[in-house]
């Protein structure tokens, strides 16, 4: 009898089981969803979309905001942003080239230190993780909101691009620098093979070891995990760094690429790196994402720019166009949790 009662209890429960509501699937499945819907549409529009031609256009592009979203997604999953990227990407590459091209003249010595593309490079990087640093030990240390410490980043380093390039390009750096973004490798652009092993490291670093662990933990309970025993500070720390690095790899992409490091490069481009993670299933809140849906959401926004371009579309109805993308990514998720 007891049996009998158990089993229509079970049977109950498996009927009563709540279904996954529309919302929940598209939250989870976002970024999928949207990746492909919008390759069936282009396809749909223009001949050329599905060309390999155009295919190796969308990842060469995607690469640099690639770069630039791994990281970001790494602070996000903290709970929180960083708007200084667009100009340490620009700023990177700026000092990069002047040294790559005027080297470091020493005065007091009369003499010239010449730089090889590849000292460069790692002066360019160093910066980068300098100012990442920076950032978070102004977040850490003196407790400034993310949003605010970025911000006043973000301008300050704006003005020392002017500073450093006193506002004019610096171009013609060279064949063997040039090779970082517009080279090839075994059939594959070098920029794709770059943002390639950045989004492998940093799925490595998420999901394999400790430090992501902790990464996670602070960005869902901050004081869950410290009374746990995780150094938040130490945490957020490192994690602007890493976004400081790779912001500023990004930056050697673009500034090879265009074989110039612009005065203006970078602008805006903190909003495309925070639009892959989001619409990639990153939680603005913290605590969730992945840097596999990271990498689908950047080639979501590569794809949506390149569709656009080939249909015809005015640069200003892009803007819209990612614009609306982003809302629906976040009405998915909070519509997601609120029905879970």
């Amino acid at each position: 009898m007891n049996e009998r009662k158990d089993s229509t209890n079970l049977v109950a429960d498996n009927l009563t089981e709540p279904k996954f509501s529309f919302w929940q699937l598209f939250s989870k499945y976002q970024s999928l969803i949207i990746l492909l819907t919008l390759s069936v549409f282009f396809s749909f529009i223009s001949d050329n979309f599905l060309t390999l031609n155009n295919i190796w256009i969308i990842l060469r592009q995607t690469s640099v905001n690639l770069c630039l979203a791994v990281g970001m997604t790494f602070v996000i999953l903290t709970g929180g942003i960083d708007l200084s990227v667009g100009s340490i990407l620009g700023f990177s590459g700026a000092v990069t080239a002047k040294l790559l091209k005027y080297g470091i003249t020493l005065t007091t010595f009369g003499v010239i230190l010449k730089f090889s593309p590849l000292g460069a490079s790692i002066i360019g990087v160093l910066v980068g993780f300098a100012i990442g640093l920076f950032n978070g030990f102004i977040i850490t240390k003196f407790k400034v909101p993310p949003f605010v410490a970025t911000l006043g980043m973000l301008t300050a380093v704006r003005g020392f691009i002017m500073l450093w390039t006193m506002g004019h390009p610096i171009t013609k750096l060279g064949e063997n620098f040039n090779y970082i973004g517009s080279g090839w490798f075994l059939s594959i652009p070098t920029p794709v093979w770059i943002a390639g092993i950045v989004a492998i490291m940093g799925h490595l670093l998420l999901s394999k070891v400790k430090f992501g662990r902790y990464v996670y933990a602070i960005g869902g309970n901050e004081r869950a995990a410290v009374l746990s025993g995780v150094n938040s500070k130490n945490v957020k720390l490192w994690v602007y760094a890493i976004s400081g690095i790779l912001s500023a790899i990004g930056g050697l992409i673009v500034t090879a690429r265009l074989d110039s490091a612009q005065p203006n490069a970078g602008l805006s481009y903190e909003l495309d790196a925070i639009a892959a993670a989001v619409i990639g299933g990153t939680s603005l809140s913290g605590g969730k994402g992945t840097i596999l849906g990271t990498v689908v959401g950047s080639l979501i926004m590569g794809i949506l720019n390149n569709g656009l371009v080939l249909a015809g579309v005015s640069p200003f109805w892009q803007q819209v166009a990612k614009g609306f993308i982003i809302i629906l990514a976040v009405i998915a998720e909070r519509l997601g949790k609120k029905e879970g």
